[in-house]
């Protein structure tokens, strides 16, 4: 089983997205997490009704349901530890992020940077905006199909 987090500004909407979307589709080789370097405190309503809409199990990788939490409790020592830690916006990729634990071994986490849009800033109604948590939604499945595929062969 492979670790993976994902990271966020806001650990709000994408990065919770694609938590659950990979704890959903890789259930039986990854455990996905998700945080961020400024956490609102709670998951974006928009982002549960997007999942709840594709019948994805609101599922984390710490069993408690998705919430909004910080990157530095990963950074702890008992924290899992991570093989792959992917940024999901441009934040937080050009922020100074923590050094995370590394597995048995010694081997640093690897990592990634997949830029999406924030859904969480769209405006409009709440149809529009449940629009706009769709696309976000639709493209970070199809970053997390072809990571699966390309982890998994």
């Amino acid at each position: 089983m492979k670790n993976v987090l994902f990271l966020c500004t806001g650990n709000s909407a994408r990065s919770i997205l694609a938590e659950c979307y990979l704890n959903h589709s890789g259930q039986d080789k990854f455990t996905a997490y998700s945080a961020g370097s400024m956490p609102t405190g709670t998951p974006n309503p928009l982002s549960i009704k997007t999942l709840e809409a594709h019948h994805i199990p609101l599922t984390t990788g710490d069993g408690e349901g998705p919430r909004s939490k910080s990157w530095d409790m990963f950074a702890e020592a008992d924290a899992p530890k991570m093989d792959f830690v992917i940024t999901v916006c441009d934040n937080a990729a050009g922020e100074v992020c923590p050094i995370w634990p590394t597995k048995k071994g010694g081997a640093a986490p690897q990592k990634h940077h997949w830029s999406f849009p924030d859904p969480a800033a769209a405006t409009g109604s709440e149809k529009e905006k449940l629009s706009v948590f769709e696309t976000i939604f639709v493209d970070i499945r199809q970053h997390i199909d072809h990571f699966i595929a390309k982890e998994t062969t």
